[in-house]
């Protein structure tokens, strides 16, 4: 496997604590317990903070409607994915064996988790400021693509936008359900507006299964409030 100095010389950050990079490349399918979920729920949180603050201070004619859509756009699985094969982390993971038989070392899913893990790690390694040098960084070229019309717009986003223009709706993606062991697990989530069911999805992450039901769900808006 490479050696984790050229990662930390793609992102410009040199870890006091390798443990911690290691465990942010580490699947879950490898290990049960000592695995990149937790950096990975701590990378995704410092992620919408860095990229919340960016735009408010420098998209100042923004309002929230704009600043919540825009970001949503710019964190998507997708952009997520775009960044992980550009500093080619698929080559440092560490999977089970299960899992790299499968091809888990090129699952969009795993490789966009594993980014959020890495900002995770880099965050408690160091601090927000760090975290925010590397993340913008990483993502300059994706929040210009987003900025200037261009692509990254998924299923939820697609969603938000639709529901944003209709008056008095409270939308949400709820997980119903969890099958199968922590390496092969498979979520089912359902999306709700104003309490009722419209739409439901499966798949092997939360993000998978939103972004399914989602895409469910935009077949019944009406296409003029949806920018394909």
């Amino acid at each position: 496997m490479s050696d984790f100095n050229k990662l930390e010389e793609v992102l410009g950050y040199n870890f006091l604590d390798k443990k911690l990079l290691s465990t942010a490349l580490t699947h879950s399918s490898l290990s049960r317990d000592y695995n990149n979920e937790r950096l990975e729920f701590l990378g995704d949180a410092v992620l919408d903070l860095v990229i919340s603050e960016h735009l408010f201070t420098s998209k100042g004619d923004f309002h929230e409607g704009k600043l919540t859509k825009t970001r949503a756009a710019i964190v998507t699985e997708k952009s997520l994915f775009d960044v992980a094969k550009r500093i080619s982390i698929s080559s440092f993971l560490k999977l089970g064996k299960g899992e790299e038989q499968g091809g888990g070392r090129f699952k969009p899913s795993i490789l966009a988790d594993s980014i959020e893990a890495l900002i995770g790690a880099i965050y408690m390694d160091s601090n927000y400021e760090h975290a925010k040098q590397v993340i913008l960084k990483l993502f300059k070229g994706n929040i210009e693509s987003v900025l200037s019309g261009g692509g990254f717009k998924d299923y939820k986003t697609r969603l938000q936008e639709y529901f944003h223009k209709v008056p008095n709706t409270k939308i949400s993606y709820i997980v119903y359900r969890q099958k199968g062991p922590p390496h092969n697990r498979t979520f089912y989530v359902n999306f709700i507006v104003n309490g009722k069911v419209c739409a439901s999805g499966s798949g092997k992450t939360k993000k998978e299964a939103e972004q399914i039901a989602a895409k469910k769900a935009l077949k019944t808006a009406p296409k003029k409030y949806i920018q394909e």
